[in-house]
């Protein structure tokens, strides 16, 4: 009797923490997911190496994320849909680049912002935009190059 009163208190802790677990795993997504901002929409001729979930940073800073990544069929560029945190206010003439961490690291979006006193407001498409470079197509011209 008193064994299985000790399993059914041990059962009882177990379940005590998934439940736990499972109401702390619901609140961090839920957090993650907070889409407070604004967005803007940024055009790529190539995306490649980001996708939705991808920080984007200001001066090493991350001010927003990728939240959604589509195909235009009538210009075929990438276009991404970044929403930026409320309190940072980008100048209209800020450019929109994907960078890399380094030879290994990942991709993020920077944005290098602009010297114009107006600033994009939610919904604006961001004009001044370079997409990846791809590591392979910089060395077949450096090598390319070397060989004229």
């Amino acid at each position: 009797m008193a064994e299985n009163r000790a399993e059914l208190v041990v059962g009882a802790a177990v379940l005590a923490v998934a439940v736990g677990f499972l109401i702390y795993a619901t609140s961090s997504v839920g957090a993650m997911q907070s889409n407070a901002g604004y967005t803007l929409t940024a055009s790529f001729r190539s995306a490649q190496g980001i996708g939705v979930g991808t920080d984007v940073q200001l001066a090493g800073v991350k001010v927003g994320t990728v939240t959604a990544m589509n195909l235009n069929s009538e210009t075929f560029r990438a276009d991404a849909v970044l929403t930026i945190r409320d309190g940072v206010d980008l100048p209209d003439d800020s450019s929109i680049v994907i960078a890399s961490e380094g030879l290994l690291g990942g991709n993020f979006v920077e944005v290098q912002p602009g010297g114009s006193p107006f600033n994009f407001e939610p919904g604006d498409t961001v004009s001044n935009t370079q997409g990846s470079v791809s590591l392979i197509e910089l060395l077949s011209k450096f090598v390319g190059s070397g060989s004229d």
